[in-house]
């Protein structure tokens, strides 16, 4: 009897093991069907002429005529569900859109890296290069993403009024220079008096059409 009962044990715990291995490989098979990245941008059975562009595959034609309404046959990507007019579900459909590249497209339709690393008030005035990425539901040919020169726009938090208004009422003591960062100047004005008053009245007049802005490069707000 207990010949037999210790094959039977064997057997037993082989089963187990083999049981397991099974379970294991079918989490494995789970864990493999993720999730695509492109889902987090596309809603659920929505219109599917109003996807975002990641959410569809599109045969684009580079041939058409800039500046002209254009159609594109697409088709969604897997996994995404969408509808027609008729809220009927479907994977094939027609896009209106416009012939253009998308680095063509109107700047209220991108958004670009910003950089603070220059100066907004030179001459001649300073660029840097940004990265634009095209908005979701903004719809061109080529890359989404593309470089492009942009004009130095930032700004420090620096108020143009403030600065004026110092200017005028406290200008002679360099006041407005002091707010500006621009310690050098503003100690200048401070122990000439704003240059006898001559100073101060320059200042009035760069500060108020502009030219004279923050020491760190920025634009007012």
């Amino acid at each position: 009897m207990a010949a037999v009962v210790g094959p039977l044990q064997a057997l037993h715990y082989l089963c187990r093991v083999l049981f397991f291995f099974w379970q294991f490989c079918i989490l494995l098979g789970d864990e493999s069907t993720e999730i695509p990245p492109y889902m987090m941008k596309c809603p659920s059975n929505g219109l599917c002429s109003r996807l975002p562009a990641d959410c569809v595959d599109c045969a684009t034609n580079f041939s058409c005529v800039y500046g002209k309404p254009v159609t594109f046959d697409c088709t969604v990507k897997p996994s995404v569900t969408c509808v027609d007019q008729d809220f009927k579900s479907q994977r094939n459909f027609i896009i209106n859109m416009t012939c253009r590249f998308c680095w063509q497209l109107p700047e209220t339709d991108y958004e670009c890296s910003s950089y603070t690393g220059c100066m907004t008030v030179s001459c001649p005035r300073q660029r840097y290069h940004a990265n634009c990425t095209v908005r979701d539901h903004i719809h061109c040919l080529g890359n989404r993403t593309f470089p492009k020169m942009l004009y130095c726009n930032w700004t420090g938090g620096y108020k143009w009024s403030t600065a004026l208004a110092l200017s005028i009422t406290l200008g002679g003591f360099g006041a407005d220079r002091f707010y500006l960062g621009q310690w050098r100047e503003g100690l200048g004005k401070l122990f000439s008096f704003g240059g006898l008053g001559i100073w101060t009245l320059i200042d009035v007049l760069l500060i108020g059409v502009g030219y004279v802005g923050p020491a760190d490069g920025s634009l007012y707000i």
